[in-house]
């Protein structure tokens, strides 16, 4: 029995399949995602999704953070930003490091949200140049 799997961001509805599992970046690390698992909702950080059919990897996306909702049969994903890893730019991510890496920089300090608002950003751009040489 497979899991169904809906991705969507801001504009779109992105994909929308059964596969046999999904691996997801969670804030706290990795997460794989069987039928039947337990209900929760995760706080996604900047990294690669990856389906399974069949035991193999069938398809990767990029996803710059958001959330995702599990339940026993779907998994559905609110992504910040959702790409195919073969479309995702080295360049694209450097630039994004760059940036968010000046943002860090010039930030208060003191201002715990904006610090760790930016190490996110950080966290991502990385891990979209990481998926770029992957692909």
């Amino acid at each position: 029995m497979p899991v169904d799997l809906e991705i969507v961001s801001p504009e779109k509805l992105l994909l929308s399949r059964p596969v046999d599992m999904v691996v997801i970046p969670a804030a706290e690390g990795e997460m794989g995602v069987l039928p039947e698992h337990s209900p929760m909702i995760v706080l996604l950080r900047g990294g690669t999704i990856r389906l399974y059919e069949n035991g193999q990897v069938t398809e990767r996306l990029f996803v710059s953070g958001g959330f995702a909702e599990v339940t026993p049969r779907r998994v559905t994903v609110l992504a910040n930003e959702a790409t195919p890893v073969e479309q995702v730019s080295r360049a694209e991510g450097e630039r994004r490091m760059a940036a968010a890496e000046a943002e860090y920089a010039a930030a208060d300090k003191m201002d715990v949200p904006a610090l760790d608002a930016a190490m996110d950003r950080i966290q991502a751009a990385r891990a979209m140049v990481e998926a770029a040489q992957a692909a």
